[in-house]
């Protein structure tokens, strides 16, 4: 869980929105964060996190190790 945690601090820095998440077919997505802002250096660390970016939707972040519906 604390490795989930650290993502969304990361988010957090992008980022308040009211409804930060969608999950689908047990992948979690954060929609809201706009891929291009986040810094390098968080987006390596979000990977390791077990975050990528959502090619399915083209818009912020995606992760099948979190995701559960």
């Amino acid at each position: 869980m604390e490795n989930l945690i650290e993502a969304f601090t990361i988010f957090l820095k992008y980022g308040n929105p009211k409804f930060p998440t969608t999950c689908e077919h047990d992948v979690l997505y954060v929609p809201t964060i706009d891929y291009d802002a986040v810094s390098e250096a968080d987006k390596a660390r979000l990977e390791q996190l077990g975050f990528d970016y959502n090619a399915d939707g083209g818009q912020g972040f995606m992760s099948e190790w979190y995701g559960s519906c």
